[in-house]
This record gives structure tokens, sequence and C-alpha cells, in this order.
């Protein structure tokens, strides 16, 4: 298992359009890919799962990944929130 905390630093969080690209993103991975926020942990591949976290701007979540291919997807990821989804 890989894992890694990082801070959510675009404007509207990680709901809607950024949900909907980090999903994308997630499904391109065969590795199970968990996101938590506090004391919730929901799949990263979920659309429903992730915007029920209600992660906004300045949240701390976890990105943890189990598989063949987990550091490359949780570091993928963390890259797509860096990158504050392209905006």
């Amino acid at each position: 298992m890989f894992s890694k905390e990082i801070v959510v630093t675009n404007q509207v969080g990680l709901y809607a359009r950024p949900a909907t690209f980090f999903i994308q993103k997630a499904n391109e991975f065969k590795s199970t890919i968990m996101v938590e926020k506090e004391e919730r942990k929901v799949n990263a591949k979920s659309l429903l799962g992730v915007l029920s976290l209600g992660i906004k701007k300045g949240s701390n979540i976890v990105i943890s990944a189990e598989g063949a291919d987990e550091e490359e997807a949780v570091k993928a990821l963390c890259a797509l929130i860096i990158s504050n989804f392209g905006e």
C-alpha cells in the first residue's frame, strides 16, 4: 500500500468538474484507490463517494492505493490536485 497526504488548493475543492477529472484519472489505474478525509474513507473511483466527503479548498485528504500500479496512481492523483485541475 502506498499513500500520501495532500491539501486541496483549488477554488471549489473536489466538487463537480474537478471531482469528475479526479475520478477519470483514478479509473486509469488498476489499483484499488481510496480517498480519506477525517474519519471517512471512500473509493476514489466513485463520484458519489468522493462528493460525499465534502472536500473544500484547504481540506487535508489522504490518497491511498493498493495494487500493481499503486505508487504511480497516488502520484498522478496528487499531481492533478497540485495542478489545480488545470484551472
